[in-house]
């Protein structure tokens, strides 16, 4: 995907700090290194705060097959307009090392238990205890 197919010219160096979650799904994520991740393949909102929670990274695969999802928690991405991407400050061996699931099955979101074990991986506070 080019920068065009994700994040319009405007949005990649607006002020405005929303954005549709439709726009969200596709962009590119990066590693501080400037390493090329994946991308954004969904976000998970809390029905009940509308807290942004995760933000679902597709990494690994061909054409949809093999494909492992990575819940990251949402505070970890920093986007840089100048990508029109996420940065996250990983590297690629930790990312396949982190809490994933595949296209068999998502994990029960409503297990406090992973999400806990989501975010003690990347070092952050839940984000129901926020």
């Amino acid at each position: 995907m080019t920068l065009n197919d994700t994040v319009s010219p405007s949005m990649a160096t607006s002020s405005n700090p929303l954005i549709a979650g439709a726009r969200v799904a596709g962009t590119e994520v990066y590693n501080t290194a400037g390493d090329h991740l994946g991308e954004i393949y969904d976000v998970m909102l809390d029905k009940k705060t509308g807290k942004v929670a995760y933000a679902i990274m597709s990494f690994g695969g061909f054409l949809g097959l093999g494909e492992k999802y990575h819940p990251i928690p949402w505070s970890v991405l920093d986007f840089d307009p100048a990508r029109g991407g996420y940065v996250v400050p990983m590297t690629k061996d930790k990312l396949e090392a982190a809490p994933m699931y595949d296209s068999q099955g998502e994990p029960d979101w409503d297990d406090r238990t992973y999400g806990k074990r989501v975010h003690d991986y990347y070092g952050t506070m839940p984000y129901w205890m926020m």
